[in-house]
C-alpha cells in the first residue's frame, strides 16, 4: 500500500511541475486521493460488498470530484490531472502510467449487463482534457487522445487522435512505447497535444490557404505585366503614328519639290512659235 503510494508521488512530481513537494501532493492532490480511495472501494467490490465500494466511491466521488465506478481497473502510476469531472466507467481498465487530465469520460455505449462496455487504456496512453472515450475498445499502449475529441473506435499504438469524431492524425509507432518512458522523456505531451503531429484536415485546410496566396500573387505579378506590355503598345502606336505622319508629311513635301522643280524648268524654256 505505502509502495504504491510512494509510486504515486513520485509520478505527481515527475509529470506536474507545479508540485513542489511530497507532502504538497499527498495533501492537496484530488487525483491522488481519489485514487487512493478507489482501491479501497476495488478491493470491497471484488470480495462482493458491492454496497460499501458504491458507497466509497460516492464518497470519494464527493471529496474529489473524480468518479470512478469500483468494478473499474486501476495500473500503477497513473495521474488524473486536476481531475475534476472525470468519470470512469465500470468495466474499464487503466494501464500503467497513464495520464488523465480534467473532464474525461470512459465511458460505455451498450446498456448489456456484464459485457464489457468500457474502454481498455493501454500502457502510457494520455487523455487530454474534455476527451470522451465511449465503447468496449482498446486505446494501445502510448497513443495519445487530444482534447475534447470523441473517440468511438479503437485506436492503435503510438497514434494520435483528435477530433469529433476522433481521427487518427499520426501513425503508429513500429516498436512498442514503454509506458514509464513516455512519459519520462521528451516526447510526453500534456494534454494529448503532440507539436510535431497536425491534424491532416487542418493541414489540407492551410495548403489550400497557402495555394489560393500564391495564385493571387501570380493573378497580381500577370495583371502588372499586362499593364505594362499595355503601355509598351501605347507607345508602340503613338510612335508608329508619328512616324506615319512624318511619312505623310515628308511625301507631301517630296511631291511639292518636284511639282516646283517642274514649274521651274517649264518657265526657263524658250517659248516656241
Amino acid at each position: 500500500m505505502f509502495k504504491r503510494l510512494r509510486e504515486d508521488i513520485a509520478t505527481i512530481r515527475e509529470r506536474d511541475p507545479a508540485a513542489r513537494s511530497a507532502w504538497e501532493v499527498l495533501t492537496c492532490y484530488p487525483g491522488l486521493h481519489a485514487l487512493v480511495l478507489h482501491r479501497f472501494a476495488h478491493a470491497c467490490w471484488r470480495a462482493k460488498r458491492r454496497w460499501l465500494a458504491r458507497y466509497v466511491s460516492q464518497l470519494a466521488r464527493f471529496l474529489t470530484g473524480i468518479e470512478i465506478h469500483p468494478g473499474a481497473t486501476i495500473g500503477r502510476r497513473v495521474f488524473i490531472d486536476h481531475g475534476m469531472g472525470v468519470v470512469i466507467g465500470e468495466t474499464a481498465e487503466v494501464g500503467d502510467d497513464c495520464t488523465i487530465y480534467q473532464g474525461v469520460t470512459l465511458g460505455g455505449t451498450s446498456l448489456t449487463r456484464g459485457a464489457k462496455r468500457h474502454p481498455t487504456l493501454g500502457a502510457g496512453v494520455i487523455v487530454g482534457a474534455g476527451a470522451k472515450v465511449l465503447g468496449g475498445f482498446t486505446v494501445g499502449a502510448g497513443a495519445k487522445i487530444g482534447s475534447n475529441a470523441v473517440v468511438v473506435k479503437p485506436v492503435p499504438e503510438g497514434a494520435t487522435a483528435v477530433g469529433n469524431p476522433a481521427r487518427i492524425v499520426a501513425p503508429a509507432k513500429s516498436a512498442p512505447v514503454q509506458a514509464k518512458a513516455s512519459s519520462a522523456r521528451e516526447g510526453f505531451c500534456a494534454y494529448g497535444i503532440s507539436p510535431n503531429a497536425d491534424d491532416p484536415v487542418s493541414l489540407a485546410i492551410h495548403g489550400l490557404i497557402d495555394h489560393a496566396a500564391t495564385q493571387t500573387q501570380r493573378v497580381d505579378a500577370i495583371v502588372v505585366a499586362l499593364e505594362q506590355l499595355g503601355a509598351r503598345l501605347e507607345a508602340l502606336h503613338g510612335a508608329d503614328a508619328a512616324l506615319a505622319e512624318l511619312r505623310r508629311v515628308s511625301a507631301g513635301l517630296e511631291c511639292g519639290g518636284a511639282q516646283g522643280e517642274a514649274e521651274s524648268r517649264e518657265e526657263k524654256a524658250p517659248a516656241r512659235v
